[in-house]
């Protein structure tokens, strides 16, 4: 019962977000495509089931950045509005979209990359690929990300094993006003 709630609230939250939201889009895009040309990253990752989707994130590094986690990639390669993008989380909302097809949950485990070999392994391990990957989760708001597979495998189970909608709740306004610090990376 609490995934079909959670499924309709998805749902609504990401219409409006997107609905509501569309003139700051537009403005990150028209400011994006100023900084790399190239406002949009599109990237395939590791959905529910392990089916694959076209994640869609407002790109933070610059265009040929090699396809990595984003622990394994350089700060060298965010750039200046990138990195207020990250800080601010701005660069997730275009996965409003992705939660509005039902290929995302507001809250779930972050989808990883299909080279990710050792995380796929820990989270099938889990039943972590049993849900619909997240924008944000549990792992997200205590900072533990994509370069600690087995920790982070482990958090993702606890949540979806304990996920209420209070912790719902709890993790969106959590991420929205700042707890977690985001994706690491390699600092140049």
């Amino acid at each position: 019962m609490t995934h079909f709630v959670i499924r309709i609230l998805d749902f609504l939250f990401a219409f409006f977000g997107l609905l509501f939201g569309f003139p700051i889009l537009i403005v990150l895009t028209v400011v994006g495509y100023f900084d790399t040309g190239s406002p949009i990253f599109i990237q395939e990752r590791v959905g529910r089931n392990q089916k694959p989707f076209k994640l869609i994130k407002f790109r933070t590094m610059t265009v040929g950045t090699a396809s990595v986690a984003s622990h394994l990639a350089s700060s060298a390669s965010i750039t200046k509005f990138g990195n207020f993008l990250r800080k601010t989380k701005l660069d997730e909302l275009p996965q409003l979209w992705n939660v509005f097809r039902g290929e995302m949950s507001l809250v779930g485990p972050r989808p990883n990359l299909f080279n990710q070999e050792e995380l796929i392994s820990e989270r099938e391990s889990r039943g972590v690929y049993n849900v619909r990957p997240g924008i944000t989760g549990l792992a997200q708001v205590n900072e533990i990300d994509m370069s600690t597979p087995e920790l982070l495998a482990k958090t993702d189970e606890k949540m979806i094993l304990t996920l209420s909608l209070g912790d719902y709740f709890k993790y969106i306004i959590q991420t929205v006003t700042g707890k977690g610090s985001g994706d690491r990376v390699i600092k140049d």
